[in-house]
C-alpha cells in the first residue's frame, strides 16, 4: 500500500487557489511580481517565480489584470499589475464560491 503523502495534498489544495488569492492581493493595489511573492509566502502560500508568472499571463491573457513599467531607484524598472474591471467581477464570484466549499466542508465535516 502507497504512503499518503499529506504535503502533496495540501500542495494540491494551494495550486488550485492560487489565481484567486492573486486577484485577491491586487484588489487592495498595485503590485509588482516579488511582492506579490513575498505577500503570498507570509500568508504561508509558498511560491516561486516559476510558479507566479505563467498565472499572471494567464490572468493578463483572459483581461483579469493588466501591467505597467515603473522606474525603480533600486535597479531595473518593474512590471507593476493592476486588477481590472473584469478581474474585480470573477473575484466577486470566487468570494461567493469560497464561501460555498468553505460551508460545504464544514457540514461535511460536522456528519
Amino acid at each position: 500500500m502507497e504512503p499518503i503523502n499529506v504535503d502533496n495534498i495540501k500542495a494540491q489544495m494551494r495550486k488550485g487557489i492560487l489565481e484567486y488569492c492573486i486577484l485577491s492581493i491586487l484588489s487592495e493595489g498595485d503590485a509588482y511580481a516579488s511582492s506579490i511573492i513575498s505577500e503570498l509566502k507570509e500568508s504561508e502560500m509558498i511560491v516561486v517565480e516559476g510558479t507566479l508568472y505563467p498565472l499572471l499571463t494567464r490572468q493578463k491573457n483572459q483581461e483579469l489584470l493588466t501591467y505597467r513599467w515603473e522606474e525603480s531607484t533600486q535597479g531595473p524598472p518593474r512590471k507593476y499589475y493592476s486588477i481590472t474591471d473584469k478581474g474585480r467581477a470573477v473575484l466577486a464570484e470566487l468570494d461567493n464560491v469560497w464561501a460555498d466549499l468553505v460551508n460545504t466542508i464544514a457540514r461535511i465535516r460536522k456528519k
